[in-house]
């Protein structure tokens, strides 16, 4: 069978190739994206490719082309949902690759399964579908492109980030008439912060490999600003601290330094509690780091 990958059927105007000038040729007028599901017990998973496919028969991701404006994530989740029948609401996306070639990028999706479900062969573009202990991937004939990042994305597995913020800290930084209403300044901020962890981090800002990080993002409140309207939600946690601020700080950095793979940064101007934390393995960052990364 030729590897040559003529789809029966395009279905949107995204479904064609990009041709660089020495000839080679990638998928997807605005760009690709695949996704890479990880589940804590039964592996990743994988797609084995249709024979007629590009590389047919090798093992790579879900994912394909994406469409004219469409978020990379939302994209790589759509087309494993279409490939595979992945839930969009079983998985949450952890960290994300970007092979940007100018012409034409690629944008490898790595999202955490947070419900199960049962994926399938959904579409003519899979011979199969399946869990592949992650051990086990680097014996699968891999899709060239797959198999080239797979070593850099099962290192960067181990990486669970979390972003701990001081609100009195950082609400106390900031000249908005915050002294008057210490929990609508907190809420205000609030409000950002979980904008955040839906939109995610630049993998440099939190010194960590890849391209794109979504960490949890935890805001610790303490004395009035514990009367704030704010809820947790799966990518955003709220922590109000029933004595100083400062020590429920120093046990959730405990906490979370505790756990496998966690890389803690926590956002504080206060020098000496930049010091505790420190001395606890977490990395710190100013208030005004923040506040430019939020805008």
């Amino acid at each position: 069978m030729t590897s040559e990958f003529v789809p029966p059927h395009p279905r949107n105007p995204g479904d064609a190739w990009v041709f660089a000038e020495d000839g080679s040729k990638y998928w997807g007028r605005f760009g690709a994206a695949g996704l890479l599901a990880v589940d804590p017990d039964r592996g990743v998973l994988l797609q084995h490719r249709a024979l007629w496919s590009h590389f047919g028969g090798t093992w790579g991701l879900p994912g394909g082309a994406r469409h004219a404006g469409e978020d990379a994530v939302d994209g790589a989740i759509r087309e494993a949902s279409e490939e595979a029948a992945v839930d969009p609401d079983a998985v949450r996306s952890r960290f994300s690759h970007t092979l940007d070639l100018g012409i034409w990028s690629y944008v490898t999706v790595v999202a955490d399964v947070v419900a199960p479900f049962e994926p399938h062969v959904a579409d003519p573009e899979s011979l199969e579908i399946r869990w592949v202990p992650i051990d086990d991937v680097s014996e699968l004939p891999l899709h060239p492109g797959f198999g080239r990042m797979w070593p850099a994305l099962q290192q960067d597995l181990s990486f669970h980030p979390v972003l701990l913020v001081d609100m009195a800290n950082v609400v106390g930084s900031r000249p908005d008439g915050w002294w008057k209403d210490r929990a609508g300044a907190a809420e205000r901020l609030g409000a950002q912060l979980h904008r955040l962890a839906r939109l995610g981090v630049a993998a440099d800002a939190l010194d960590l490999p890849q391209s794109h990080w979504w960490p949890e993002v935890v805001a610790v409140l303490e004395g009035q600003a514990n009367r704030a309207a704010l809820d947790s939600t799966d990518r955003f946690r709220v922590v109000r601290a029933e004595t100083d601020g400062d020590s429920r700080i120093v046990d959730e950095v405990s906490r979370l330094a505790a756990r496998p793979g966690a890389s803690v940064t926590v956002v504080t101007s206060d020098r000496e509690l930049r010091a505790r934390v420190e001395a606890l393995g977490a990395q710190t960052r100013g208030a005004g780091w923040l506040l430019d990364l939020l805008g």
